[in-house]
């Protein structure tokens, strides 16, 4: 990644509004930031949360708060929790998320 022409800025996430994006069950609720071609997102999502597609849109993600499932298309999964990160690129391996319990999330994409 080459990070340029993005001046030193802070961002009050709480200022950020959100938006919803349904699952195949629960919501995600995104607040997002664009700085260039760098998207970069708090997310939360809802417990019981299933997302409704399988992304092959690479992603840095660290998981704030809850317990994200991660599965990937070739049947391999994965838990993250507080603290715990997961990178992909894009058009590597498919992947999708749950949660039975909710997460919290920064992501990087």
């Amino acid at each position: 990644m080459n990070i340029t022409g993005i001046p030193f800025g802070t961002t009050d996430w709480s200022e950020v509004e959100a938006t919803e994006h349904k699952g195949e069950r629960g919501m995600a609720r995104w607040r997002t930031r664009q700085f260039g071609s760098i998207r970069v997102r708090l997310v939360e999502y809802t417990p019981g949360y299933l997302a409704d597609h399988w992304c092959s849109k690479g992603h840095i993600l660290l998981c704030l708060e809850g317990e994200l499932h991660t599965e990937l298309r070739d049947g391999r999964s994965f838990v993250l929790r507080p603290g715990m990160s997961y990178q992909v690129a894009d058009g590597a391996e498919p992947h999708r998320s749950s949660t039975a319990k909710g997460a919290k999330l920064f992501v990087v994409d």
